[in-house]
């Protein structure tokens, strides 16, 4: 055990709870991520799919509907892989609903430490405590903290949750790419987002200096 965390292995109060928020944090970042890499793959096979149903239509002089009891066959295909685009569909949601409820374990966690915050304001008044916590953060600090990594996961799960809607029933390729560049790279969870999180672990004794 390194000498930062021998310092903050025994805290208690107010300190182990955002000592103990700031682990929650790094935990549930951690499941994003994967649930960000597993949602990919299956947006990718969305658009594989629609790309691959786009490349097969028929073209204008193909045999009307009534003819189609010829081509059983194709008929066959087709709802074969409507119903795969459907599974895959399936997947996306569940890896979304998901991502839902790490955000709200996120909107617990602001609760959390709002309510610390106001308990020092009523204990110490509105300047809140005068000494640090941990390392050099006053209670504000962890709020604001905190405020930026819940506003960042909230505006990447709200532009998820119209991928989500959006990515199947579109035919245009280059907005299929746009789609799936923007759930790779999560442009609502800059790299200020993540040393925010970093931030947090250092002052809180998990990460050492």
């Amino acid at each position: 055990m390194s000498s930062s965390n021998t310092k903050f292995s025994a805290v208690t109060g107010s300190a182990r709870k955002i000592k103990d928020n700031a682990a929650d944090w790094h935990n549930l970042m951690l499941k994003w991520e994967k649930l960000n890499n597993d949602g990919f793959q299956f947006a990718t096979n969305i658009v594989n799919m629609r790309n691959s149903q786009r490349d097969q239509q028929p073209p204008d002089d193909f045999p009307p509907a009534s003819a189609c009891q010829t081509f059983p066959s194709a008929v066959q295909q087709q709802a074969a892989g409507a119903a795969e685009l459907q599974d895959e569909c399936s997947r996306l949601q569940a890896v979304v609903d998901r991502m839902v409820v790490i955000v709200a374990k996120m909107e617990h966690l602001m609760s959390v430490q709002q309510g610390i915050q106001d308990l020092e304001e009523f204990q110490f008044g509105p300047e809140g405590r005068t000494l640090p916590l941990c390392h050099s953060w006053k209670t504000k600090e962890f709020e604001e903290s905190s405020r930026v990594l819940l506003a960042a996961f909230s505006q990447e799960l709200k532009l998820k949750q119209v991928i989500l809607q959006e990515l199947a029933h579109t035919t245009d390729a280059d907005l299929h790419m746009v789609y799936l560049s923007c759930w790779l790279h999560q442009p609502f969870i800059p790299a200020q987002t993540r040393l925010a999180l970093e931030a947090l672990l250092l002052e809180t004794g998990h990460r050492s200096l």
